[in-house]
């Protein structure tokens, strides 16, 4: 098996890879739930708020912040932008249909996500832009609140 060995992130970037690590233990959490045949309805609605609370207003930076020092017509960039729409969908969508289908694609498209922006987006911002156009980016990012509020309901921990 080929070893992965940690991204080591920019300064500048850390606080959306930082971001990137809570949304991959959102990903592993649902899993989790859905191997405990934890009901539906928890993981739906922690699904839900946890797109309100981290993962709406990460997208939000990441489009707004991260995407004006980038060209628009970058492939990485527009593969990030489709699949944000695909995760925002995902999240509408378990409004009509909240079942174990909807939740385990959510699970592996944040999962597969947040790998690609972080092997090979950010990869390819720190390559490109300059030391004074990351600096923006980390200024802009410090100013933005953070959800520290925890879920109670551990959904994911098996039930002896």
């Amino acid at each position: 098996m080929k070893e992965t060995k940690p991204i080591k992130r920019s300064k500048e970037l850390a606080p959306l890879s930082r971001e990137h690590h809570d949304g991959l233990l959102f990903a592993w959490k649902i899993k989790q739930g859905l191997e405990n045949d934890a009901a539906v309805e928890t993981m739906c609605n922690y699904a839900r708020w946890y797109w309100s609370n981290h993962i709406k207003p990460h997208f939000k930076n990441e489009e707004k912040v991260l995407v004006n020092h980038l060209p628009a017509d970058n492939p990485l960039v527009q593969q990030m932008i489709k699949e944000h729409a695909q995760i925002r969908n995902l999240i509408i969508s378990l409004d009509k249909h909240p079942d174990k289908g909807t939740l385990h694609l959510l699970a592996e498209f944040v999962n597969n996500h947040i790998r690609f922006e972080e092997r090979e987006l950010f990869a390819y911002a720190e390559e490109t832009l300059t030391a004074e156009q990351l600096n923006s980016i980390y200024q802009q990012l410090a100013n933005e609140p953070y959800c520290d509020i925890e879920w109670k309901d551990e959904f994911w921990v098996k039930k002896k």
